[in-house]
């Protein structure tokens, strides 16, 4: 068997046969779409005007792209967008594209081609987000929870902004896509913090009720997002199912929230895999670059193979890691003794990545984690997973009458007990 890993393959013998596979196959190797369909459906929008009712000539457009942790298929749409625009009057100089970066690190001159081609990187402006640069934002107030809403000025330098991006699981804010482009992609740390809070139920120490992967409606991370994504008021919203290629195979264009509300019903309708029974063994692909570039992003894989896993069970999670954690203080959070520990240290000082760490640490104590990946084993261990090479290590000493569940692409399917 071949599973993603980084930009390449890394395989292994399933000798007993004993891994199920969770993944659709007809929709993993989807077929892409074509310019020409991209375009007719961006022609098309849900709940909306069509652009050229909604652009007028001379008018300024910013454009958000999320950043290389991310697969949206954004040279295709991005490319077809500002074609679009400049036909429909907008000159270029006129025009922006920034990157929602959120609390990540800047993306990089050669990721710049890749997420926006050449041939716009040449011709248009592009942006690069700060959170932690108090002079690119604006303060646009609080929310009724007392988040404060700050936001990159770009956003209310412009006449018009358009969401770009793609639709996946979050293992707390319910979907990845829509209002995310804006919060946490476009907001201050101090915004993104106070968001990500509301993940976390300090009363127990654990996960807010309501919150979860494929989850929206009560969900108090999705909700406080949106709501200040809506002091921008996006005008458009384009967002892609990509497959494994991270090629476009779906779109959705229209209203910011409603067409994204639409494609996020779809996308769980197509990408829930029904189990039997959660099984004592699951090996879990991230499914390859850009969702294992570093182990905050491929905690999203761990956390959906844990619906698949049961309880005590071995967890083999396949991602290569190479941009190492994802954060430099990530691993200061491990010194605590316990995940308990962990949660009370984020009662006392609440920090976006403290929360990750924290759910990985959760994970760890649930299940046997054996981390296939580049990273140094000293970190891995400190993480109290077990580090290895290959999967062939890392199924070392399981028996070989433990049967699972084999996911090769990540977080894209959910596994539910039917």
């Amino acid at each position: 068997m071949e599973l993603a890993y980084g930009r390449g393959k890394i395989s292994f013998v399933d000798e007993d046969g004993r891994l199920q596979l969770l993944a659709p196959e007809e929709e993993t190797i989807a077929r892409p779409l074509s310019d020409a369909e991209l375009g007719a459906l961006i022609d098309d929008p849900f709940d909306s005007q069509p652009l050229e009712d909604i652009i007028s000539p001379n008018e300024s457009v910013l454009i958000v792209v999320s950043d290389a942790t991310r697969a949206t298929a954004s040279g295709q749409v991005v490319n077809l967008l500002v074609r679009r625009l400049v036909q429909l009057g907008v000159a270029p100089h006129d025009l922006r594209v920034i990157f929602a970066t959120g609390i990540h690190r800047p993306v990089t001159p050669a990721e710049k081609r890749e997420l926006l081609t050449p041939f716009v990187l040449q011709r248009i402006r592009t942006l690069d987000h700060n959170a932690n640069d108090a002079a690119q934002h604006v303060e646009l107030g609080t929310t009724e929870h007392g988040t404060p809403v700050e936001l990159t000025r770009a956003l209310t330098e412009h006449d018009h902004v358009i969401l770009t991006g793609a639709i996946n699981f979050h293992y707390f804010a319910g979907f990845t896509g829509g209002r995310k482009s804006i919060c946490p992609g476009l907001a201050s740390a101090r915004t993104v913090a106070a968001t990500h809070l509301r993940a976390f139920d300090f009363e127990t120490g654990g996960r807010r009720e309501g919150v979860g992967a494929g989850r929206l409606d009560g969900n108090a991370v999705h909700e406080e997002c949106e709501r200040i994504a809506a002091e921008v008021a996006p005008s458009f919203l384009i967002n892609t199912w990509t497959n494994e290629r991270g090629e476009a195979v779906r779109l959705y264009a229209g209203d910011w929230r409603s067409a994204h509300r639409l494609a996020c019903a779809e996308y769980a309708d197509a990408h829930t895999v029904r189990i039997e029974e959660k099984r004592p063994l699951v090996v879990a692909s991230c499914g390859g670059w850009p969702h294992d570039i570093n182990l905050i992003q491929a905690h999203k894989t761990l956390d959906m193979a844990t619906h698949a896993c049961a309880e005590g069970g071995t967890i083999v999670l396949v991602a290569e890691c190479a941009d190492g954690t994802g954060r430099a203080d990530f691993l200061d959070w491990f010194d605590a003794a316990d995940s308990h520990a962990l949660a009370a240290r984020l009662r006392e000082s609440y920090a976006v990545n403290g929360q990750t760490a924290w759910a990985l640490l959760t994970k760890a104590e649930r299940f046997d984690v054996r981390l296939v990946s580049k990273l140094d084993d000293a970190d891995v261990r400190r993480m109290r997973m077990t580090p290895a090479r290959t999967v062939e290590d890392a199924l070392a000493g399981i028996g070989g009458d433990a049967r699972g569940y084999l996911m090769p692409h990540g977080a894209r399917f959910m596994p539910v007990v039917a």
